[in-house]
């Protein structure tokens, strides 16, 4: 019969993931899902606050000792610590803030505006790629990509009448899958990376790493050509896997409140250009101020990119700025906002829309602190180490151990730093007395930490991920999202390590004052 759909039989991977999505969305909701991983976190913590480890935290130089939380010390402190806790929540002010520049270009019409403008000469062919390169940029802006780079890629392949939450899978594969590559521009994340690497270096025994300085730079040739690998997982998997399983979903969103594709009148594009003409500007003089070696936008030593920079610590901040300013110019060019009342009635409607997260944030930041104050995340980390070096395999067998520890310990820390803080401090002095490099050991280490970054629910963004897919298809849970992503991180996972073995193999310097062994040249 003409328009019939002939049924298709579903292959492996369709039903394993149709399995996962199922199994997935039978969770509680994401706040109580939290609430109740932070209660058997404190039951965890009372049956084994008693036993007595061997392991040794490299923080402290002494046995680990697991914190009973239902003593009612704990629970006091729980209590008064519970607002703090839920304020100083790092996600929740790099959203907030973030979105508020955000709201006011959204708003007024400026971002629309630029998309429309942008898909008119861009081919859809090419939009995956574009989309998953944007991500890998957007990590020089630290987390932003996230509440930025994620919810455009659903806009942009929605107006392209691609499907959504393609869009958005591809953006979230090259802001957080992609997360330790880098698109020739280094992030924050590289000096802080390196920083615990030299910390951990100078643990070992060996008097040649007394006095140990690890370049910022150390991971940079290698971060920089997996961007290349990272693009075409992303365009491969999107377009030929992704997309199509896709079709059958349907996009089920407010037609209010999903962007339409309509040709730009003369008003707009007179704002549009004006509008970009002022956040460009507004670059130029920020790349002023920054170039003087005196700058204040520079950390004491005079670096641009060291974590503890004023520029590397205002990105968030910035991002708010180069997005009102130019919303804002547009909304008077384009008679979009007329007065000041309409530009914080943008602001207002991006805020109204972060109730959900907010709700979720707040139990989510009390999740990660009892986590963290139990020591079980830290237990769980260094006995995996431990049982790494307890293995004693081939030096190419080690480094996947060391991809595939890095992405279990991912699934129960959220924070890179602090992972690496715990399990580098036992990996870098354990593998430099089997003569690896520190360079090498925190090259694997970031493959497998943002191979997993896109699979797990306790990510500190991934709730916000899924708010941006219940914009398009309201049936979206945890499971569509970890099912939609898990092709991602396999693939990652696999391909990238063997692109770590082959720099490995054939020598390919790592970045700038690398090495692969230790000592250097041995």
């Amino acid at each position: 019969m003409e328009g019939a759909v002939t049924p298709q039989r579903k292959g492996f991977a369709n039903k394993l993931l149709d399995l996962v999505e199922k199994a997935g969305n039978k969770l509680p909701d994401p706040a109580i899902l939290f609430a109740l991983l932070m209660f058997i976190v404190w039951f965890v913590s009372w049956i084994f606050s008693g036993v007595n480890f061997s392991e040794i935290d490299p923080r402290t130089g002494e046995a680990i000792q697991i914190k009973n939380l239902l003593e009612p010390a704990a629970l006091t402190d729980f209590m008064s610590n519970m607002v703090n806790t839920f304020v100083t929540f790092p996600p929740l002010g790099v959203v907030l803030v973030a979105m508020l520049g955000l709201g006011v270009a959204e708003y007024t019409g400026y971002i629309n505006a630029g998309l429309r403008a942008i898909l008119s000469v861009t081919p859809k062919s090419l939009l995956t790629p574009v989309l998953v390169g944007v991500g890998i940029l957007s990590h020089v802006a630290v987390d932003a990509g996230y509440v930025l780079v994620i919810p455009l890629g659903a806009v942009i392949f929605y107006a392209a009448g691609r499907h959504p939450l393609a869009g958005i899978a591809a953006a979230f594969a090259g802001v957080s899958g992609g997360f330790s590559a880098t698109f020739f521009i280094p992030s924050s994340l590289d000096p802080l990376l390196a920083g615990l690497t030299e910390v951990s270096a100078r643990l070992s025994s060996d008097p040649a790493a007394a006095d140990m300085v690890i370049n910022p730079l150390n991971n940079y040739y290698f971060t920089t050509a997996s961007t290349f690998l990272i693009i075409a997982i992303g365009w491969i998997l999107t377009d030929k896997f992704i997309e199509p399983r896709l079709q059958k979903t349907q996009v089920d969103g407010d037609e209010s409140d999903l962007p339409k594709m309509e040709n730009l009148t003369a008003l707009e594009r007179k704002g549009l250009t004006r509008a970009t003409l002022a956040m460009i500007l507004s670059l130029v003089l920020l790349i002023i101020s920054v170039i003087p070696a005196t700058s204040a936008w520079r950390a004491a030593g005079g670096e641009i990119t060291d974590s503890t920079a004023p520029l590397m610590r205002s990105i968030v901040p910035i991002i708010f700025i180069f997005f009102l300013i130019p919303g804002v110019v547009y909304g008077y060019v384009a008679k979009t906002a007329n007065n000041h009342r309409e530009i914080v009635k943008g602001m207002s409607k991006s805020m109204s829309g972060m109730g959900y997260y907010i709700v979720m944030a707040f139990f989510c930041a009390l999740f990660i602190y009892s986590f963290g104050q139990s020591n079980l995340g830290a237990l769980f980390a260094i006995k995996g180490a431990n049982w790494l070096k307890a293995m004693n395999l081939h030096m190419s067998f080690t480094l996947v151990g060391i991809v595939i520890l890095s992405a279990m310990v991912n699934l129960l820390i959220g924070s890179a730093s602090a992972k690496w803080a715990l399990i580098g401090a036992i990996l870098v002095p354990m593998l430099m007395e089997l003569g690896v490099s520190p360079d090498l050991t925190q090259a694997a280490y970031r493959v497998g930490d943002s191979s997993s970054n896109i699979i797990t629910p306790l990510l500190p963004y991934f709730p916000l991920i899924v708010i941006f897919c219940q914009k398009y298809v309201k049936s979206t849970g945890i499971g569509t999202l970890v099912a939609l992503m898990l092709p991602y991180s396999i693939t990652m996972i696999v391909l990238w390590t063997l692109f770590l073995l082959a720099f490995w193999a054939f020598g390919i310097p790592l970045g700038i004052g690398s090495s692969f062994s230790f000592p250097a040249g041995v």
